[in-house]
């Protein structure tokens, strides 16, 4: 069993092409004993986004303060607080904190995504992959 606080768990920037204002902490995963599932917190600063991208795994994620948009292609949803989100294999989805205040929200992916190929989406059109 693992059981500690967020703070414990170093927070590390989002270092790929695309993003801005954007943190990680992986919470849980393979390295704690987790055989299935890894959850992440991540933290978007306001005006802050993660990169527009897509990937052959689906992932969960559930909005624990703050407000945004979450888009789906091109198309935007608005967050808030309590908010939960279902992205399914292969769609092109970002993140965007669009309050006053950081923007936290749990992401919860499969193991079996380690080493997967992201694909980023600039907003120019032209993919890179990662």
């Amino acid at each position: 069993m693992k059981v500690t606080n967020t703070d414990n768990v170093e927070s590390q920037t989002v270092d790929m092409e695309g993003a801005a204002g954007c943190t990680v902490r992986c919470l849980v995963g393979e390295k704690d004993g987790a055989p299935t599932f890894a959850m992440r917190q991540f933290e978007v600063e306001p005006g802050g986004y993660t990169p527009r991208h897509h990937h052959s795994y689906e992932h969960e994620v559930f909005v624990l303060e703050g407000e945004g948009v979450v888009f789906e292609g091109e198309q935007q949803h608005a967050l808030k607080q309590g908010d939960v989100v279902l992205v399914k294999p292969d769609e092109v989805h970002q993140f965007r904190n669009t309050g006053d205040a950081p923007m936290k929200f749990l992401c919860l992916i499969p193991n079996s995504a380690t080493g997967k190929q992201v694909t980023v989406v600039p907003e120019c059109g032209i993919e890179n992959t990662k």
